[in-house]
């Protein structure tokens, strides 16, 4: 079923900063700075601060992604720059790694989306429909509809996929720019009334605890998780107009673009919704931004945060599963999985079975949220995996001189060595105390059962990825005597 065709470059740096973008701007403002609570209770009212310091090993990993794709434009991302510039084994795992966890979180984003529609639900008085969106099937079926129609729409091609995916962006900002505004307008006092006058529960504010560093990391190795949008625009290398410019650029202004839009987002709804109410309704219930701040805005502007609070998660779905879909294919053209999942539409020029293949694995995700009843599994095993990953991406900035020189001299952004080596070091040490931290919390946690601790699930898909790239590797090197320097130089285009 494979065949010769293959990825057009017709992604221009809109298409291209928009994917990166959609993959980071959704969840990652409009939940999981709250729900944080219910993983991290203890973080009190440092949210932002956590927040804040996320944003330094992304920067860190940005910019060994930003130096890995001038020298490496096609799709496949970090499986791409680790394999040539490290190691092919180390390459594979970890890009399985990031593979496997993010494909669940499309299934996560998918599934939480519902709350969303509930809320505006709610906010319109549709209170027997907003009890139906709570229903457990009625959620499943509808977050599986999700997955399944972005997955059509990326078969239709990258210009139906801009067609949506750009439009979406710019209501999503203008959206969420009334939650930014709306903190200049409100604070905790007129919540804690309008809390009152609606609901009839009186909050009382609390006072602040001790400041803890082993909460406030852990909060911040979690809050990383919304900066990671930048791998979703390496995985277009194969399709984006002069990627040697356009990718390092995208993906600078992603990370930098996004975390000023997140700080200003957060700071608003924390200075209008106090952090103690927050934290007590995440114990109890999946709680969004929007759907808190519609207890305190004019009836009208509160359903419109929530509509865009509910474009900005779905618009995570089509970016991601490009993303997924891509680092499939290219597995498939080295020959580490089935060459099936590279064939190609004939005339949309996109990969119809890695996309698919993606979409079943996402729906796995929203099964596995529903069972689990906490989407932070699969939240925690993506955290884990993308912090492997980055790890490995600063280890190769390092590596690449000795390992790769060929492609180390194709490096067209920081090119100065000893600036590359503070990239790369900063990397490895500030992502690696995040992964320390991150695997003893969720060790050291209480939970009814041992897959629920993500590090051993993700230690379990470790095993799998070492399987299959073995069982591959001895048979690929049957009929090629010349393997790794074949693994040196990129795919064909």
């Amino acid at each position: 079923m494979s065949n010769n065709r293959k990825l057009i470059r017709q992604m221009g740096l809109i298409t291209v900063i928009a994917t990166g973008v959609s993959s980071m701007v959704g969840a990652s403002i409009n939940v999981v700075p709250f729900m944080i609570y219910r993983s991290v209770p203890n973080i009190g009212p440092y949210v932002l601060w956590a927040f804040i310091f996320a944003i330094i090993p992304a920067l860190f990993a940005g910019f060994a992604y930003a130096i890995l794709s001038s020298a490496m434009p096609r799709a496949g991302g970090s499986y791409l720059y680790a394999s040539r510039g490290l190691n092919p084994y180390l390459g594979f795992i970890a890009s399985f790694s990031q593979w496997f966890g993010l494909s669940i979180v499309i299934g996560v984003i998918s599934y939480i989306s519902i709350p969303f529609l509930r809320d505006i639900a709610f906010a319109y008085e549709l209170f027997h429909l907003s009890e139906l969106l709570d229903n457990s099937f009625v959620r499943v079926f509808l977050a599986l509809s999700f997955i399944w129609f972005f997955v059509y729409l990326n078969i239709r091609g990258i210009k139906a996929y801009a067609n949506l995916l750009i439009p979406m962006l710019i209501v999503i900002f203008f959206l969420g720019s009334i939650v930014i505004f709306s903190g200049l307008f409100y604070d905790v006092s007129d919540f804690i009334y309008s809390l009152e006058k609606k609901t009839g529960i009186v909050h009382s504010r609390v006072i602040d605890p001790q400041f803890e560093w082993y909460s406030f990391f852990s909060a911040a190795a979690i809050l990383f998780s919304s900066f990671i949008g930048f791998d979703a625009i390496a995985q277009t290398g194969s399709e984006s107009v002069n990627p040697k410019k356009n990718l390092p650029l995208a993906i600078l202004i992603s990370i930098l673009g996004v975390g000023l839009f997140y700080f200003l987002f957060t700071a608003s709804v924390y200075k209008i919704v106090p952090w103690s109410y927050i934290s007590e309704q995440a114990q109890s219930r999946d709680i969004t931004a929007p759907g808190m701040l519609s207890y305190v805005l004019p009836r009208g502007i509160d359903s419109l945060i929530i509509l865009g609070a509910t474009i900005a998660l779905i618009n995570d779905i089509p970016a991601m599963l490009l993303s997924v879909s891509r680092l499939i294919f290219t597995w498939a053209k080295d020959g580490i999985v089935s060459k099936k999942l590279t064939y190609i539409h004939p005339q949309k020029n996109t990969p119809i079975f890695a996309l698919i293949f993606s979409g079943a694995v996402s729906s796995v995700g929203v099964i596995g949220s529903n069972l689990a009843g906490d989407f932070f599994l699969g939240i925690d095993i993506m955290v884990t995996s993308m912090l492997v990953n980055f790890i490995l991406m600063s280890i190769t900035i390092l590596t690449i001189k000795k390992y790769n020189s060929k492609l180390y001299f194709k490096i067209e952004i920081f090119k100065n060595r000893i600036m590359q080596l503070i990239i790369g070091w900063g990397g490895i040490i500030s992502l690696g105390s995040f992964l320390v931290i991150h695997l003893y919390k969720d060790i050291t946690k209480e939970v009814d059962a041992w897959y629920f601790h993500s590090t051993y699930v993700w230690l379990i898909v470790m095993v799998l990825a070492s399987i299959i790239f073995i069982f591959q590797w001895n048979k690929l090197g049957v009929g090629e005597k010349d393997l790794r320097n074949r693994f040196k130089k990129l795919p064909s285009e």
